[in-house]
């Protein structure tokens, strides 16, 4: 009876809009992945893939990510968001990098938040975690790449001042291609 009054107080003060949010976006808990989360985290990367029209890109497996997450050799760090239930909502994949001019910085490699919950506040919350991750570890800058054509997103990071750098080109060596390219010479 308590909680009944407690929403319909909530409603009343805040509308429907600010109620869902409190009880959507306050109920999500923003923490360190665990080995146990990754078949969700892989989940989420291959949903990720096909919003991005790309499924069959997705190489990565579960074994890796365990290995590259929470091996000897660990080579990424990865935030989760979790609802009240425990379900991971979404992931902020990052990593440290070096600069030869800035000197230590972090990569985040990838924001996903479930398509259901797109829109919801959660990208916000991830996205503050890695900064605090970033300013705590005193590193000089925090890069990403967002699609040229993901103005959701884009307008999303503007909202944190963001520098759209475009000078610099992406390039990329796709070791799969390149074997097969040096076998046909």
């Amino acid at each position: 009876m308590k909680d009944e009054y407690t929403n319909y107080v909530q409603r009343k003060a805040y509308g429907d809009f600010c109620y869902l949010y409190f009880r959507i976006v306050k109920k999500i808990t923003i923490r360190k992945a665990r080995k146990k989360d990754l078949p969700s985290v892989l989940s989420l990367i291959k949903e990720l893939a096909r919003y991005e029209k790309a499924p069959g890109e997705v190489k990565v497996t579960l074994k890796e990510l365990e290995r590259d997450g929470f091996g000897k050799e660990k080579v990424y760090d990865c935030f989760v968001a979790e609802n009240a239930e425990k379900k991971i909502m979404g992931i902020a994949l990052y990593y440290i990098k070096y600069s030869t001019w800035k000197g230590r910085c972090i990569y985040l490699d990838d924001i996903i938040v479930t398509e259901s919950m797109r829109g919801e506040g959660i990208g916000k919350k991830l996205f503050d975690e890695v900064i605090s991750a970033a300013e705590k570890k005193k590193v000089r800058k925090l890069e990403w790449q967002v699609l040229n054509w993901n103005e959701p997103a884009i307008r999303f990071y503007k909202k944190y001042s963001t520098v759209f750098d475009n000078e610099w080109i992406n390039c990329k060596l796709i070791f799969e291609k390149r074997k097969r390219t040096k076998n046909t010479k």
